[in-house]
This record gives C-alpha cells, sequence and structure tokens, in this order.
C-alpha cells in the first residue's frame, strides 16, 4: 500500500504543471469565451433567482412593499386551470410537429445539397433557403395570411388542380393551426437549421464512397450506408438539445396568427402566461408558469441524454 501510495503522490505535480501550462497555452481563447459566459450568466442564470415569486402572491400592487409567501398555492391554481393544460397541450403538439417534420426536411435538404454536383446551382439554393430565417416573424406571419385567405393563392391553386372544390378556411379552423405552424416554421427554418448536417457531410472522407461505389452501390445506398451513419452523431446531439427545447413551442406565431375561431388550438404556455399572468396583474402565476414549463424542458433534455447513453450513442452531458 505504502508503495502504491509513493508512486502516485510525484505525479500529481506533474499533472498540475501540465493543467496550468494547458490553460496558459489557451489563454486568449479563455479571454475570448469570457463576453459569452458573462451574457449566459447575466441572461440565463441570473433570472433564476425570480423563481422564488413564484412562491408568493406577487401581483403590481405588492410588488413594492413585499408579497406575501403562498408556498405552492400558484401551482395549485396552475393545475386546476383548464386553460393552462390546453396551452401545455398545444405546445406539446406544436414542439414534436416542429422537431419531428423539421429535423426531417433539414436532414432531407442537407443530403440533396450534398448530392448536387453544381456549385451555382448549390449555392442559389442555399441562399433561398437560408434567407427566411433573418425575416422577422411579423413579416413571416403576414405572408402566411395572404397566402392561406379564402381567396389567396392557395385555394386558387388546389381549385384549379380540383384538389377542392371550394376555399378551405385555413386560418378560422383549429384542425389545420398545428399543421400551419409547423409548416411555416419549416419554411421559414429548413435552410438554416441543414447548414451543420452539410458541414459534416463535407467532413466524411470521400474514400468511403469511392468504396461504396466500386462495391456497386448507387446514390441511394451511398446515402443510406455512408451518408447517414456519418451524420449520426451530429444527429443524436441536436436531437438531445432539441428535445431539451421541447416546451418552446414558440410565441410569436401563435400569438399573431392565432384569433378566437382557433383559440383552443393556438395558446401556447407562453401566450398563457402573458394573458392570464402579466395582462391579468398575476405576475406569481405567470412565473409559475414559466417555471413548470423550465423545469418540464430540464426532465426532457436529461431524459434524452440519459436515452443516448444508455444506446450508446454520442450524448451531451
Amino acid at each position: 500500500m505504502t508503495s502504491a501510495a509513493n508512486r502516485i503522490k510525484p505525479m500529481q505535480p506533474a499533472k498540475k504543471w501540465r493543467f496550468l501550462k494547458t490553460l496558459w497555452d489557451q489563454k486568449w481563447l479563455l479571454v475570448m469565451s469570457v463576453p459569452v459566459l458573462l451574457y449566459v450568466c447575466l441572461f440565463n442564470y441570473y433570472p433564476l433567482w425570480g423563481w422564488r415569486y413564484a412562491f408568493q402572491n406577487l401581483d403590481l400592487y405588492t410588488i413594492k412593499k413585499g408579497a406575501d409567501y403562498i408556498g405552492f398555492g400558484n401551482f395549485e391554481w396552475l393545475f386546476k386551470e383548464k386553460y393552462f393544460w390546453l396551452g401545455f397541450r398545444n405546445t406539446l403538439a406544436m414542439s414534436l410537429i416542429n422537431l419531428v417534420f423539421g429535423t426531417l426536411a433539414s436532414v432531407l435538404l442537407a443530403i440533396l445539397l450534398n448530392e448536387v454536383r453544381s456549385r451555382a446551382f448549390k449555392r442559389t439554393v442555399q441562399t433561398v433557403t437560408y434567407l427566411p430565417h433573418f425575416l422577422s416573424m411579423v413579416i413571416v406571419v403576414g405572408m402566411a395570411q395572404n397566402m392561406f385567405v379564402s381567396d389567396g393563392p392557395i385555394n386558387t391553386v388546389l381549385m384549379n388542380l380540383g384538389v377542392i372544390d371550394k376555399p378551405i378556411w385555413w386560418l378560422g379552423e383549429g384542425k389545420y393551426f398545428w399543421f400551419l405552424v409547423g409548416l411555416i416554421n419549416i419554411w421559414k427554418e429548413v435552410g438554416w437549421n441543414s447548414i451543420i448536417y452539410i458541414s459534416t457531410m463535407t467532413s466524411i472522407d470521400p474514400t468511403l464512397y469511392e468504396a461504396a461505389a466500386i462495391d456497386g452501390a448507387g446514390r441511394f445506398n451511398r446515402i443510406l450506408h455512408v451518408t447517414l451513419p456519418g451524420i449520426k452523431s451530429t444527429f443524436v446531439v441536436l436531437m438531445i438539445m432539441n428535445i431539451g427545447h421541447l416546451m418552446e413551442a414558440g410565441f410569436e406565431i401563435q400569438y399573431l396568427l392565432g384569433n378566437k375561431q382557433v383559440y383552443d388550438f393556438s395558446q401556447t404556455i407562453d401566450v398563457f402566461v402573458l394573458e392570464y399572468g402579466i395582462q391579468n396583474n398575476k405576475y406569481g402565476r405567470a412565473i409559475a408558469a414559466g417555471m413548470f414549463k423550465s423545469v418540464i424542458g430540464i426532465i426532457l433534455l436529461f431524459s434524452a441524454n440519459f436515452v443516448a447513453k444508455k444506446l450508446d450513442e454520442d450524448t451531451l452531458l
């Protein structure tokens, strides 16, 4: 035992010296990371101090003199409120639609662009699909409203093709709302979300494609057996991150595109926080709803990471 301990002790200063040398060699990287660290601490971690108000009866009148501590009273009200669970259902449904179809669309676009041999055409498509990401959601929703009104281009084209006999009220029927939101989000973000998949595909060893072609694999089989396995680790990590944001269905598009006819399908937890918390001067309830959403997101993140680890895939943590 003593001899083993003596052998280990001399290694500790060496490890410490290597660690300090590594820090010194990477000092400028550490300096550049300081603004990012300050940003995260200021805007992501410091606001967590406000979670204490979820356990108080906080409103506009008690915000200065101090609110009364009511324990889990705000959460009890939330869990009994019908529209909170309605918002929870809508948030989860729209998030799943965005996650599944958005991810599939991004991967498919990346694969198609990776197979294009014309650089000019590839760059043109990339530019066209990237641009909507930089548009304001107000502009995007305005464009969608003009497209999907009863006498808009969508209904006109469908009627001319004989798909429908009369115009569909896309914006006034709740059964279409979730998929409209998903379609708009895909159109806006598909090009941007495909960037990381395209960059991952460019790092795949070209000799793998050559070997597959020599073995008689066609283009589809090369995609299936070379491209998809090559982006699997990136796909898993991004999927874990996206699952962690599963409760972030959005606010702007639902608030701007929604109306009284589709209220039961358009209200998300964020819209609920605005209407039933802030506008009704019940800040404690609003914070409790936001805290509930954050806790669910953390649980989903760790659950997805745990499942990926059990499947022996790349993980985030």
